[in-house]
Protein backbone atom coordinates (compact mmCIF):
# COMPACT_ATOMS: atom_id res chain seq x y z
CA UNK A 1 0.00 0.00 0.00
CA UNK A 2 1.50 3.60 -0.93
CA UNK A 3 2.65 5.47 2.20
CA UNK A 4 1.44 8.95 0.79
CA UNK A 5 -1.37 10.38 -2.04
CA UNK A 6 -2.01 11.98 -4.77
CA UNK A 7 -4.45 15.14 -4.86
CA UNK A 8 -5.66 18.23 -6.32
CA UNK A 9 -3.46 21.18 -5.15
CA UNK A 10 -5.18 23.90 -2.67
CA UNK A 11 -4.51 27.20 -1.58
CA UNK A 12 -3.40 26.05 1.71
CA UNK A 13 -0.47 24.43 0.19
CA UNK A 14 1.52 27.85 -1.73
CA UNK A 15 4.31 27.97 1.01
CA UNK A 16 4.95 24.65 0.89
CA UNK A 17 5.05 23.74 -2.78
CA UNK A 18 7.33 27.10 -3.41
CA UNK A 19 9.66 25.92 -0.44
CA UNK A 20 9.81 22.64 -1.84
CA UNK A 21 10.22 23.72 -5.47
CA UNK A 22 12.58 25.89 -4.52
CA UNK A 23 14.70 23.47 -2.41
CA UNK A 24 14.74 21.14 -4.81
CA UNK A 25 16.57 23.72 -7.65
CA UNK A 26 19.03 24.49 -5.44
CA UNK A 27 19.61 21.09 -4.54
CA UNK A 28 20.77 20.94 -8.22
CA UNK A 29 23.70 23.45 -7.47
CA UNK A 30 26.60 21.13 -7.36
CA UNK A 31 26.37 18.67 -9.81
CA UNK A 32 25.86 22.13 -12.33
CA UNK A 33 29.44 22.94 -10.91
CA UNK A 34 30.58 19.77 -11.28
CA UNK A 35 29.77 19.90 -15.18
CA UNK A 36 31.10 23.55 -15.61
CA UNK A 37 34.20 22.53 -14.56
CA UNK A 38 34.82 19.99 -17.62
CA UNK A 39 33.28 22.67 -19.94
CA UNK A 40 35.96 23.42 -22.12
CA UNK A 41 34.85 27.75 -22.18
CA UNK A 42 35.26 27.49 -18.32
CA UNK A 43 38.87 25.02 -18.24
CA UNK A 44 39.88 27.87 -20.95
CA UNK A 45 38.91 30.58 -19.07
CA UNK A 46 41.07 29.14 -16.15
CA UNK A 47 43.64 28.31 -17.63
CA UNK A 48 44.06 31.68 -18.74
CA UNK A 49 43.54 32.92 -15.85
CA UNK A 50 46.47 30.87 -14.12
CA UNK A 51 49.03 31.78 -16.88
CA UNK A 52 48.28 35.47 -17.06
CA UNK A 53 48.77 35.74 -13.12
CA UNK A 54 52.00 33.30 -13.28
CA UNK A 55 53.38 35.21 -16.19
CA UNK A 56 52.17 38.79 -14.78
CA UNK A 57 53.10 38.20 -11.35
CA UNK A 58 55.75 35.65 -11.83
CA UNK A 59 54.78 33.63 -8.53
CA UNK A 60 53.54 30.22 -9.03
CA UNK A 61 52.06 30.68 -5.30
CA UNK A 62 49.62 33.87 -7.05
CA UNK A 63 48.89 31.83 -9.97
CA UNK A 64 47.05 29.43 -7.89
CA UNK A 65 46.02 31.50 -5.74
CA UNK A 66 44.00 32.83 -9.03
CA UNK A 67 42.75 29.21 -9.62
CA UNK A 68 41.32 28.94 -6.97
CA UNK A 69 39.79 32.45 -7.35
CA UNK A 70 38.59 31.70 -10.41
CA UNK A 71 36.82 28.53 -8.96
CA UNK A 72 34.80 29.97 -6.13
CA UNK A 73 34.25 33.19 -9.10
CA UNK A 74 32.41 30.14 -10.84
CA UNK A 75 30.58 28.63 -7.95
CA UNK A 76 29.04 32.01 -7.42
CA UNK A 77 28.29 32.44 -11.09
CA UNK A 78 26.13 28.52 -10.86
CA UNK A 79 24.26 29.58 -7.44
CA UNK A 80 23.48 32.95 -9.09
CA UNK A 81 22.05 30.86 -12.04
CA UNK A 82 19.96 28.60 -10.02
CA UNK A 83 18.82 31.59 -7.59
CA UNK A 84 18.17 33.78 -10.51
CA UNK A 85 15.99 30.96 -11.90
CA UNK A 86 14.30 29.95 -8.72
CA UNK A 87 13.57 33.72 -8.45
CA UNK A 88 11.88 34.23 -11.88
CA UNK A 89 9.31 31.26 -11.18
CA UNK A 90 8.25 32.09 -7.78
CA UNK A 91 7.12 35.54 -9.39
CA UNK A 92 5.61 33.69 -12.58
CA UNK A 93 3.43 30.79 -12.55
CA UNK A 94 4.29 29.64 -8.67
CA UNK A 95 3.43 33.19 -7.77
CA UNK A 96 -0.36 32.79 -8.29
CA UNK A 97 -0.63 28.75 -8.95
CA UNK A 98 -4.64 29.21 -9.14
CA UNK A 99 -4.61 31.55 -12.07
CA UNK A 100 -1.30 29.13 -13.76
CA UNK A 101 -2.71 26.13 -13.12
CA UNK A 102 -6.20 25.47 -11.90
CA UNK A 103 -8.63 27.95 -13.08
CA UNK A 104 -7.25 27.79 -17.35
CA UNK A 105 -8.85 25.18 -19.24
CA UNK A 106 -6.29 22.03 -19.97
CA UNK A 107 -3.98 22.97 -16.94
CA UNK A 108 -3.64 21.29 -13.14
CA UNK A 109 -1.84 21.04 -10.73
CA UNK A 110 -1.30 18.42 -8.38
CA UNK A 111 0.82 17.57 -4.40
CA UNK A 112 1.56 14.01 -3.08
CA UNK A 113 0.81 13.94 0.75
CA UNK A 114 2.66 11.88 3.24
CA UNK A 115 2.33 11.97 6.89
CA UNK A 116 0.23 15.38 6.56
CA UNK A 117 3.07 17.18 4.49
CA UNK A 118 3.52 18.22 0.80
CA UNK A 119 6.24 15.95 -0.42
CA UNK A 120 5.97 16.87 -3.93
CA UNK A 121 4.29 18.50 -7.18
CA UNK A 122 3.47 18.18 -10.77
CA UNK A 123 1.03 20.72 -13.26
CA UNK A 124 0.47 20.95 -16.27
CA UNK A 125 -0.53 23.28 -18.79
CA UNK A 126 -0.31 23.87 -22.61
CA UNK A 127 2.94 24.12 -24.39
CA UNK A 128 4.29 27.61 -24.86
CA UNK A 129 5.57 26.32 -28.12
CA UNK A 130 2.51 27.58 -30.79
CA UNK A 131 3.66 24.24 -32.73
CA UNK A 132 2.69 21.88 -29.83
CA UNK A 133 -0.38 23.67 -28.76
CA UNK A 134 -3.80 21.98 -29.02
CA UNK A 135 -1.86 18.72 -29.68
CA UNK A 136 -0.09 18.46 -26.54
CA UNK A 137 0.04 18.86 -23.14
CA UNK A 138 3.49 20.28 -21.19
CA UNK A 139 4.58 18.41 -18.03
CA UNK A 140 5.78 20.67 -15.85
CA UNK A 141 7.10 21.78 -11.85
CA UNK A 142 7.93 18.39 -11.26
CA UNK A 143 9.81 18.02 -7.49
CA UNK A 144 9.93 15.40 -4.63
CA UNK A 145 11.08 16.16 -1.30
CA UNK A 146 14.95 14.53 -1.02
CA UNK A 147 13.47 11.90 2.09
CA UNK A 148 10.78 10.46 0.03
CA UNK A 149 12.70 10.02 -3.28
CA UNK A 150 12.91 6.08 -4.57
CA UNK A 151 9.19 5.66 -3.43
CA UNK A 152 7.36 5.68 -6.38
CA UNK A 153 5.92 9.15 -5.84
CA UNK A 154 7.44 10.86 -8.90
CA UNK A 155 6.22 8.16 -11.23
CA UNK A 156 2.92 8.38 -9.77
CA UNK A 157 2.79 12.14 -10.19
CA UNK A 158 3.80 11.59 -14.11
CA UNK A 159 1.34 9.24 -14.41
CA UNK A 160 -1.15 11.93 -13.13
CA UNK A 161 -0.16 14.49 -16.18
CA UNK A 162 -0.43 11.49 -18.31
CA UNK A 163 -3.95 10.33 -17.39
CA UNK A 164 -4.91 13.65 -17.86
CA UNK A 165 -3.63 14.69 -20.99
CA UNK A 166 -4.71 11.53 -22.29
CA UNK A 167 -8.55 12.08 -20.68
CA UNK A 168 -8.86 14.88 -22.92
CA UNK A 169 -7.66 13.63 -25.95
CA UNK A 170 -4.24 15.22 -26.06
CA UNK A 171 -1.58 13.34 -28.55
CA UNK A 172 1.11 13.94 -26.42
CA UNK A 173 2.80 15.07 -23.80
CA UNK A 174 6.01 17.45 -23.95
CA UNK A 175 8.17 18.71 -20.94
CA UNK A 176 12.04 20.22 -20.43
CA UNK A 177 14.86 19.05 -17.44
CA UNK A 178 18.24 19.70 -17.59
CA UNK A 179 21.67 17.96 -18.01
CA UNK A 180 22.38 18.16 -14.15
CA UNK A 181 19.03 16.26 -13.24
CA UNK A 182 20.15 12.53 -14.26
CA UNK A 183 17.57 11.37 -12.04
CA UNK A 184 14.95 12.61 -13.66
CA UNK A 185 15.53 11.61 -17.36
CA UNK A 186 16.19 8.04 -15.67
CA UNK A 187 12.42 8.66 -14.76
CA UNK A 188 10.93 10.12 -17.82
CA UNK A 189 12.84 7.40 -20.21
CA UNK A 190 11.21 4.96 -17.89
CA UNK A 191 7.42 6.38 -18.56
CA UNK A 192 8.23 6.34 -22.52
CA UNK A 193 9.58 9.68 -23.20
CA UNK A 194 12.11 10.51 -25.84
CA UNK A 195 14.98 13.13 -25.47
CA UNK A 196 14.53 15.42 -28.72
CA UNK A 197 16.15 18.18 -28.73
CA UNK A 198 19.18 19.52 -26.21
CA UNK A 199 19.99 23.12 -26.40
CA UNK A 200 21.63 25.52 -24.06
CA UNK A 201 19.15 28.94 -22.62
CA UNK A 202 22.02 31.54 -22.27
CA UNK A 203 25.45 32.20 -23.16
CA UNK A 204 25.87 32.03 -18.91
CA UNK A 205 24.63 28.24 -19.27
CA UNK A 206 27.04 27.69 -21.99
CA UNK A 207 29.91 28.58 -20.33
CA UNK A 208 28.90 26.40 -17.46
CA UNK A 209 28.13 23.38 -20.13
CA UNK A 210 24.65 23.57 -18.53
CA UNK A 211 21.63 22.31 -21.22
CA UNK A 212 18.31 21.66 -21.20
CA UNK A 213 16.43 18.33 -22.58
CA UNK A 214 13.13 18.10 -24.38
CA UNK A 215 11.63 15.19 -24.01
CA UNK A 216 7.99 13.90 -25.89
CA UNK A 217 5.48 11.22 -25.42
CA UNK A 218 2.99 9.74 -27.98
CA UNK A 219 -0.33 9.24 -25.93
CA UNK A 220 -1.96 6.36 -27.80
CA UNK A 221 -5.47 7.01 -29.07
CA UNK A 222 -7.05 9.16 -32.20
CA UNK A 223 -5.60 12.70 -31.96
CA UNK A 224 -7.76 13.40 -35.29
CA UNK A 225 -9.63 16.22 -33.50
CA UNK A 226 -7.69 17.57 -31.69
CA UNK A 227 -9.27 19.27 -27.99
CA UNK A 228 -10.15 23.04 -28.16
Amino acid sequence: MASFRIRPYREQDCEAVRGLFARGILEHAPAIYRASLRSAWAQLGLLGLFLGVRVAMGSWLLGLGSLAAGLVAVWLLVRSFCTSYVSQALSSDLGDIPATYLRPPHAAFWVAEAGGAVVGTVAVAPPQDPGERGMALELLRMSVRREHRGRGIARALCGEVLSFARARGFGAVVLTTSSAQLAAQRLYEGQGFRKVATFSPSLLATFLGFRLLRYHRDLPGDTAAPPR
